[in-house]
């Protein structure tokens, strides 16, 4: 299991609740710093973050990236 900070813990929380769980269920920086209330680029850090251990997957599109969960943390 990865060593994850207080904020990735919460943006991994929020993408459960958002239902970022799969590739279908892509979820933005922006969706993601609505839900947790907490400013965007600190989001965007923390997902580069996540996205550096493999606990989430970023993907690119056309306007915005989207990120979905592939390691469920307990």
């Amino acid at each position: 299991m990865v060593e994850l900070n207080p904020i990735e813990q919460l943006i991994v929380s929020a993408m459960k609740e958002l239902g970022a769980t799969k590739e279908q269920g892509l979820k933005t920086a922006d969706d993601i710093a609505k839900k947790t209330n907490r400013p965007k680029s600190m989001v965007t850090n923390a997902l580069v973050l996540l996205a550096q251990k493999g606990v989430i997957k970023r993907v690119a599109r056309e306007k915005a990236a989207g990120y979905y969960l592939v390691q469920m943390q307990a």
